[in-house]
C-alpha cells in the first residue's frame, strides 16, 4: 500500500505533465523584454522630470524672482547654473536613450547582464548629480545672501557679528535643514526609480542563474 508521500509524488508527476515547460530562449526573451521596458521607461521618466522642471523654472523665474537674484548677486550663478544642469541632464537623457537602445538589440545573455549593470550605474550617477548638485546650488546661494545682509548691515552700523556659538548653531542648523533638503530629494528618486532599479536587479540574477 502507498504511503502519503509516494501518493503526493504521483500526484506532482500527473501536475508536471500538465505544465507548460519552457526552454533557455523562451526565458532569456521574457527577461529580456522585461528589461527593454524598464529601460524605456526610465528614459520616459527623465525626459518628462526634465520637462517638468523646464516648467517650474519658467512658472518660478518671474520678475521679483530675478530681481530678488539681482539683490543678492546671484543672477549670473543662477544662470550658470540652469546651463549646466541642463547640458548634464541632457547627457543623462541621451546615455539612457543609448542604453534603451542597446538593450533593445541585445541577443546574448551575457551582453544583456552588462547593459542591465552598466544602465543601473547610469541611474545611480544621475541621482548623484541630482544630490550634489543641488546641496552645492543651496550653499552658494546661502553664501551669497549671507554676504548681502552682511555688507549691507555694515553703512547703517548694524552688528552683524556673531559669536562662536551664535556660528556654530548657525551652521548646525544649516547643516540639518540641508540634510533634510537632500533627504526628501533622495527619497523622491528612490520612489521614481527605486522600484525600475529592483526590476533590473531581479532580472540579472535571474540571467546570472540562466547562465550557470
Amino acid at each position: 500500500m502507498m504511503d502519503d508521500l509516494d501518493l503526493l509524488k504521483e500526484d506532482w508527476k500527473k501536475q508536471e505533465k500538465s505544465l507548460p515547460r519552457f526552454s533557455y530562449d523562451d526565458i532569456y526573451k521574457m527577461i529580456w523584454k522585461r528589461s527593454s521596458s524598464i529601460v524605456k521607461w526610465i528614459f520616459i521618466i527623465s525626459i518628462l522630470e526634465f520637462l517638468l522642471g523646464v516648467v517650474l523654472n519658467i512658472v518660478v523665474a518671474d520678475d521679483e524672482y530675478w530681481e530678488n537674484m539681482g539683490q543678492f548677486n546671484l543672477t549670473e550663478f543662477t544662470i550658470g547654473a540652469y546651463l549646466v544642469s541642463y547640458i548634464i541632464t541632457f547627457y543623462f537623457i541621451y546615455k539612457f536613450y543609448k542604453n534603451y537602445r542597446q538593450i533593445s538589440s541585445t541577443d546574448s545573455a551575457s551582453v544583456l547582464m552588462k547593459n542591465i549593470l552598466r544602465t543601473r550605474k547610469t541611474v545611480k550617477y544621475y541621482i548623484t548629480f541630482i544630490l550634489i548638485s543641488s546641496g552645492i546650488v543651496f550653499l552658494v546661494d546661502l553664501f551669497f545672501i549671507i554676504r548681502h545682509h552682511i555688507i549691507a548691515a555694515e553703512p547703517t552700523g548694524k552688528d552683524m557679528s556673531f559669536s562662536a556659538l551664535q556660528w556654530a548653531m548657525f551652521i548646525s542648523g544649516t547643516l540639518v535643514v540641508l540634510a533634510i533638503f537632500l533627504g526628501v530629494i533622495w527619497l523622491l528618486y528612490r520612489l521614481i526609480y527605486g522600484i525600475l532599479l529592483r526590476r533590473l536587479k531581479k532580472n540579472y540574477k535571474e540571467l546570472k542563474k540562466l547562465e550557470m
